[in-house]
Order: C-alpha cells, then sequence, then structure tokens
C-alpha cells in the first residue's frame, strides 16, 4: 500500500492534551510491586489518523492498522511473514483453472453483536460489494475492490473494466464458494486484503440504505463509517471510541473471541504525525509503542532500553517522471539523463535504516520475478550533463513534488530525501521547482498527473510481484502519464497465467522492459523499524506491516 490514497494526518493541535491524559494513565496502572496493571491500556502511535470504520473505503495503512484488529478476512499472512494461512477460512482450495475457490469457515465465529459467522454472511459482504453503484464506485472509495475484482455488477463508467467476480454461493453453514471469471495470480492473495474484512449481517442490514455524498475530490462518508457501535465484525477487539479531537481510537478485547484471547484489555491508537513527537511520547512514557521509527533513532532508543524490532524488506520507494506533464519527461533520454544525475547510495547511506538498498527494478528482491538483468541506471553526473545536452535540455526547468507532515514505511525522511535528489539535479543544470503538498492532498495531486517529478512507493500487500509492478503498470493512468499499449497487455498475460514458472520467468521480462521504458527511478527498498516500550511484550512484527496487536501483553 502507499499505501495508496488519502491519508488524514491530523496536526498536533490537540495532541497535548491527549498525551497528558495517557499519561496520568499509564502513572496511575503501575502495580504497588513494579510491573504493568494488566487492565492498564497499550498505547500505540501512528502517523495519521484512521479514514473510515469500514475498511472497504480505505486505502491508508493507518485505517487497516485499526481494522485488522476489529475485522477479519477469508485469509491472512502467517504471524510476522508473508505466507498466506487460513483466517475466517480454516482451509481453502482453487479449482485447476483458479477460477472457483472453496473456503471452508471455522466453526463457532461469532460477531461483536452476537451473529454468528456462516457462509452466507460471508457471500452476502462480497455481493454487497459487488452490486455498490453510484459514487461508491470512485476508485478512491472502492480501490481494493476494483484493483482485485476489477468491476461492479453494473458499471456506470465505460472506463470500468467487468468484473472479475461471478458469484459467491452458500454450499452448507460452513462453506463459502466464490467464483471468478479468469485465473489471476491476484488471488489468493486478494482475498487477505484488509478492505475486504467480513462484516455481521446485522451489520449489512443496518447500513444498507447509507450511500456517499459529494463528488470526485469532496466526497463525505456514510454516518455509519464514523460513527462507533454500527459495524461489528470477528477480531479479537471490538471499536469503542473514536475520538477525533484527540486523533484517537479506542479499542476493547473481545471476550468471544474465537482464537487467542487478546493480551492486552484496551488498545488506544493515537496519531502523532510527527517522527520526534512520537519518539519523545514513547520516551515520556506516555505511549507504549509507535511505527515508523526514524532511523537515526534506532539506535539511541535500544541504548535507552526500548526495544526496537525491524520488519524485514518488502518495499520500495521511486522517483516518478510525468511523461505528460513534462514535454521533456517525454524523451527518454532525458529521463534517463535524470537517472543518471541522482545519487541513490547517498540516500541509502545517509538517510534510510541500516539494512537499506539501492533498488534496481519496482520490487525488492525478496520476491520472485526480481530480475538481475535490468538495465541499470549509475550515479554519474557527467554523464546525465552530456545525455541532457544531446536532448537539448541542458538548462532544463522542471516542478518535483514531496509530500509533508508524513513518514512512510519506504519514505523515512520525505524532506530529506527530497532535499539530495535536488542538489544532485542542480549538479547537472536542473532547476528544480520545489512543491509540497500535505499527504492528504498529495497523493490525489499525484495520481491525477498534476506533478511533473514526484516520490512515492510502495509496501507489498501479498507476495506475488504483480502486487507491485501490476499495480502501476498494468493500464494506462494520469500517475504516469505513459502509454504502454504492449507492456499493459504482456501485464496482463503474465498475472493470468496459472503456470508459476512461466509466469514468474514473465514477471522477470516485464521489469527487464520496465527499466528500459523508464518510467521512473526505483530508489530504494528498506527495513521500517517499530519501536516498544520495555515493559511490552510486543507482537511479531511484520513485513507486510500487519501486526495483530493481540499476540502483545504486559511483562
Amino acid at each position: 500500500m502507499f499505501t495508496k490514497s488519502s491519508r488524514k494526518p491530523l496536526a498536533l493541535v490537540a495532541t497535548a492534551a491527549a498525551l497528558t491524559l495517557v499519561a496520568t494513565a499509564c502513572a496511575e496502572s503501575t502495580r504497588e510491586g513494579g510491573g504493568t496493571d494488566e487492565s492498564a491500556p497499550f498505547v500505540f502511535a501512528s502517523a495519521g489518523d484512521i479514514k473510515s470504520l469500514d475498511p472497504f473505503l480505505a486505502s491508508d495503512g493507518e485505517t487497516f492498522r485499526y481494522s485488522r484488529q476489529v475485522f477479519e478476512t477469508l485469509l491472512e499472512h502467517e504471524s510476522g511473514g508473508s505466507e498466506i494461512v487460513g483466517g475466517l477460512a480454516e482451509t481453502w482450495e482453487q479449482s485447476e483453472d483458479g477460477t472457483v475457490w472453496t473456503f471452508n469457515l471455522r466453526d463457532n465465529v461469532q460477531f461483536h453483536d452476537g451473529d454468528e459467522l456462516t457462509a452466507e454472511a460471508v457471500c452476502a459482504n462480497f455481493d454487497r460489494w459487488n452490486n455498490l453503484t453510484g459514487a461508491w464506485q470512485s476508485s478512491n472509495n472502492s480501490y481494493y475492490w476494483q484493483s482485485i475484482f476489477g468491476g461492479f455488477a453494473e458499471n456506470e463508467s465505460e472506463d470500468t473494466p467487468e468484473s472479475r467476480y461471478v458469484s459467491c454461493e452458500a454450499e452448507g453453514d460452513l462453506t463459502a464458494v466464490i467464483t471468478i471469471s479468469e485465473y489471476s495470480s491476484i488471488f489468493p492473495g486478494g482475498f487477505s486484503l484488509a478492505a475486504f474484512g467480513i462484516m455481521s449481517p446485522t451489520t449489512l442490514e443496518t447500513i444498507a440504505d447509507e450511500e456517499i455524498a459529494g463528488e470526485e475530490g469532496n466526497y463525505s462518508l456514510p454516518d455509519y463509517t464514523q460513527n462507533v457501535g454500527t459495524v461489528a465484525g470477528t477480531g479479537p477487539f471490538t471499536v469503542e471510541e473514536w475520538n477525533r479531537d484527540q486523533a484517537e481510537v479506542t479499542l476493547s478485547r473481545f471476550g468471544d473471541y474465537w482464537g487467542e484471547e487478546s493480551g492486552f484489555e484496551t488498545m488506544i491508537l493515537r496519531a502523532i504525525p510527527d517522527e520526534t513527537a512520537r519518539r519523545q511520547a514513547l520516551e515520556a512514557g506516555d505511549i507504549h509503542g509507535y511505527d515508523l521509527v526514524a532511523p537515526a533513532d534506532v539506535e539511541p532508543l535500544e541504548e535507552a532500553g526500548f526495544q526496537v524490532p525491524t520488519r524485514d524488506v518488502f518495499n520500495v520507494l521511486y522517483l516518478a517522471y510525468q511523461q505528460e506533464t513534462s514535454e521533456a519527461l517525454g524523451d527518454l533520454e532525458v529521463r534517463q539523463a535524470l537517472s543518471h544525475a541522482v545519487n541513490r547510495q547517498r540516500i541509502v547511506d545517509t538517510i534510510l535504516p541500516a539494512g537499506g538498498e539501492v533498488a534496481t527494478q519496482f520490487h525488492p528482491d525478496t520476491l520472485d520475478g526480481w530480475s538481475p538483468d535490468v538495465q541499470t541506471y549509475d550515479y554519474d553526473p557527467d554523464l546525465a550533463r552530456e545525455m541532457l545536452a544531446d536532448a537539448g535540455q541542458e538548462d532544463l526547468e522542471i516542478d518535483f513534488c514531496y509530500p509533508t507532515e508524513v513518514t512512510r514505511p519506504y519514505m523515512p525522511a520525505p524532506r530529506d530525501i527530497f532535499d539530495v535528489i535536488v542538489s544532485d539535479l542542480e549538479e547537472v543544470g536542473v532547476t528544480v521547482e520545489a512543491q509540497s503538498f500535505e499527504w492528504t492532498e498529495y497523493v490525489p495531486q499525484t495520481d491525477s498527473g498534476n506533478c511533473s517529478m514526484y516520490l512515492l512507493g510502495w509496501t507489498g500487500d501479498y507476495n506475488d510481484a504483480y502486487n507491485f509492478i501490476g499495480t502501476w503498470f498494468s493500464s494506462q493512468n494520469d500517475a504516469w502519464g505513459m502509454d504502454e499499449p504492449e507492456l499493459f497487455d504482456a501485464m496482463a498475460e503474465a498475472s493470468g497465467n496459472p503456470d508459476n514458472e512461466e509466469r514468474v520467468a514473465a514477471y522477470q521480462d516485464l521489469n527487464e522492459q520496465i527499466m528500459e521504458i523508464l518510467p521512473g527511478l526505483p530508489l530504494s527498498s528498506s527495513p521500517p523499524s517499530i519501536a516498544f516500550s520495555e515493559n511490552v511484550n510486543p507482537p511479531q512484527v511484520s513485513p507486510l506491516t500487519q501486526e495483530n496487536f493481540s499476540e502483545g501483553s504486559w511483562k
């Protein structure tokens, strides 16, 4: 995920008051003999607030961090890894042609509102998603459904492809059979996405008439997505409160959870956009963990006794070249010149955490399909100047966008990375016009093609190369302004090939094609860190940033 569309990073305006409240609560919850009272709330800070109580309408990591504690999906990833395992489905199987998926559900699973998990409940969720109309079909409001299933039962735009989803049938109480129109390497990973958290039948009945108001770029989500008490999942936590003024969500242990009971009675997710403020809150004891630790803070925190586990690498950061916004960037030689101008190793060495590495293509080398034979663009400012002169662009002026008030797993310090690249470009004679946007505006700006160059990246949702390169290069879109129908067709063909060996070889070939076309410059892949206080038994950290916090407990 960029996760991928707008988030809601909130200003720190209410954070001081909130931290004071929690600090008081934490101080009062310490047992006389030392240690922490088991009823004390575990407070975890992230970079932004959630967007919606319904994860279907989200595409941001902060909402999904919340929703994975409250809702569950048919499949999920192993704790601390990227292998697909059973979720609400204890076992599953697919037909030989990969179009029929049979999910054998767990028995005696209860929703938070008392409803029982059945195959009919699962099918009701999938049928609801497929039959959504109107503003629900905007890519901003149903990003993951369209990424995985293409379109809807009745598309309202000629540009929307036909839905891959054919049907869901309940064969008995605990067997759900989902049929899709064609094989795709998107599955089974697509069934693990947090956006497809299963809601209770009572929830679906309650929200059946809810609608999205407004228009593209100015939508108002339905009331149920903002009001606690409307939605019910099956996860280890229930949602108790969403305090927007203090930018925090309070979760409570679900006593009737089918799996192992959460080690925390209460969990509070708080938004603290500034990474320094997050670190200071941990040091002060006002929170007990936070995500996206600044690389420079890892060693000092460890020396002070904090736990700072590092996730495995499963992301990529890139510099995008928008070929329509800038006429110059439509010239391959210019894109090649700019790529030779950027000292990516300096970014890795001076900004990224230990274990970061220069990326040679648009997904990490931990995925099958990574190719050792892609065209590379070594740092060579003299060659960059020569190529710009040959292209008639020795005095190139170009706008360059970067995000503010945000850190991402693949981009721990956006402004610092931006400054390094700007200095490299200026060294070869390029004049840069800087443009900055807060994260909530930044992604829509880049998606709309309004930035000639910009920084962005991705943390994988599941373990398949298509989740990276297919996300960007499966069709024409404004974010890149590139029109390469042969590449798009080859991407679709590769994803639809059920032969794993042939598909991996096709992905390698696609990576080689992409780096010859050079729609952007892959910059780096890096292992993001997460921090916890000394008195916490932390959950397993996930390379996909999909931590299950119910695994944690007080020491």
